[in-house]
């Protein structure tokens, strides 16, 4: 097993278990403890664990996420209506990437209707939504499966190399305007970054309870980020509310999906009509004319 494969296993079994000894990452790992030790002093001068007692424990700071079978009971009607959203922006004919996630898995199920349609993928599971859909060529980028059915490692990336997208559809487990998008796995993350170096604009799809949160690594900068598709719940919080207006000011536009009942703000001049019923003022834009314009 390789260092990185070897490291990214201690830092899943640690985030599943809060702290594990390092007797029990040397047998799981199939190593040494003093390999082990080594890798695990590796992983705290990143930052991305602590050593406690004979072992290992999460960090402060990072958020927890639930396990692969878990992702998708999480916002389940707020990802759907992300993924119709998000939809809207592929065109006939368009050559995208997208990356692995429960998010981006229901945004595939949405582009069997669209014709002439490349889709590059490192996600068995979005491969497999697209199989019958006779108008969507797939393309895989091979490389080794890890968790969540996602091909990982260097075959992988260097596919992504030679390859050019319009878009590239990404999710993952936190978004905050200081270090951008994130996720717990590293090597889900090594393959992010060259998606997003391959297409010409990234799209993070995302839905509120990723908001203000931060995972383990890092996979876009705020500022490499085109655009965000979110879920009007965003809008409820302060604190969400707070991020996508730091969001917005680092020039990054922001879509709200619709989410249950009915919330639009009063029309006040009832004859006057309305032209873009998307267009939703956030207080950004409320407290200036000439920031970003925000659709939902």
């Amino acid at each position: 097993m390789f260092a990185a494969e070897r490291r990214q296993l201690i830092i899943e079994m640690v985030r599943a278990n809060g702290a594990v000894s390092l007797r029990e990452l040397a047998r799981v790992v199939q190593t040494s403890e003093v390999t082990v030790r080594r890798d695990v002093r590796a992983l705290e001068a990143e930052g991305l664990l602590d050593r406690r007692h004979g072992g290992a424990v999460l960090p402060g700071g990072f958020s927890r996420e639930p396990g692969y079978s878990q992702k998708p009971l999480i916002a389940p009607i707020e990802k759907s209506a992300i993924a119709d959203l998000a939809a809207d922006l592929v065109q006939e004919g368009d050559t995208i990437m997208v990356g692995t996630g429960s998010t981006t898995l229901e945004f595939a199920r949405r582009l069997i209707r669209i014709p002439d349609l490349t889709v590059v993928t490192n996600s068995l599971s979005i491969a497999q939504a697209l199989a019958h859909a006779n108008r969507v060529e797939v393309v895989m980028t091979g490389g080794t499966l890890s968790l969540g059915n996602a091909l990982v490692g260097s075959e992988a990336q260097q596919v992504l190399h030679e390859l050019r997208a319009s878009k590239v559809f990404l999710s993952g487990g936190g978004l905050t305007a200081e270090r951008g998008l994130s996720t717990a796995n590293m090597l889900c993350a090594s393959v992010d970054r060259v998606m997003v170096q391959s297409a010409a604009k990234v799209i993070v799809l995302a839905d509120h309870t990723k908001l203000g949160a931060q995972s383990m690594f890092q996979t876009v900068p705020t500022e490499a980020i085109t655009r965000l598709v979110t879920d009007r719940h965003a809008t409820v919080d302060d604190r969400t509310t707070s991020e996508l207006d730091a969001l917005a000011d680092c020039g990054v536009q922001i879509d709200l999906a619709p989410v249950g009942p009915a919330v639009e703000p009063p029309i006040h001049d009832q004859a006057t009509p309305v032209t873009q019923p998307r267009l939703v003022p956030l207080p950004s834009q409320r407290r200036s004319a000439h920031g970003p314009t925000r659709r939902r």
